[in-house]
């Protein structure tokens, strides 16, 4: 069984930034997981924020944080990072790291099955 523990959210001001981490625990060959970040703000749906390949070759992002978020993993750590920069409101959320243990890539939600418990990260303007 693998576990996933976000970190790194908190309370910043609009234009800081914030790295989140996602450790992977338990039987895993991480390398080989997709694996991506995803938010939820208050009363919207959970959508997906930025996903990386499992050895890290391929990355995507949503228009609403392309230039200012980069994902990133390694994969000796069992871990992967979300860098945000230029923060604004509209970034407050829950954020949720989850994996495909099925596929090295994925870019729709439905396809990630194993999910972190999420860290709030809140952007006062």
């Amino acid at each position: 069984q693998v576990h996933l523990v976000e970190s790194g959210g908190g309370v910043v001001q609009a234009g800081a930034s914030l790295r989140l981490s996602c450790a992977a625990s338990g039987r895993t060959t991480f390398s080989m997981y997709g694996m991506g970040w995803f938010r939820q703000a208050p009363g919207k749906e959970r959508e997906i924020v930025a996903a990386i390949s499992g050895r890290g070759g391929r990355t995507g992002y949503a228009d609403s944080v392309k230039g200012r978020f980069t994902i990133s993993r390694d994969n000796a750590k069992n871990t992967v990072y979300l860098q945000m920069n230029n923060l604004n409101a509209e970034d407050t959320a829950v954020y949720y790291c989850a994996a495909d243990h099925r596929s090295s890539w994925s870019w729709v939600l439905q396809e990630y099955d194993i999910w972190g418990q999420g860290t709030q990260v809140t952007v006062s303007s």
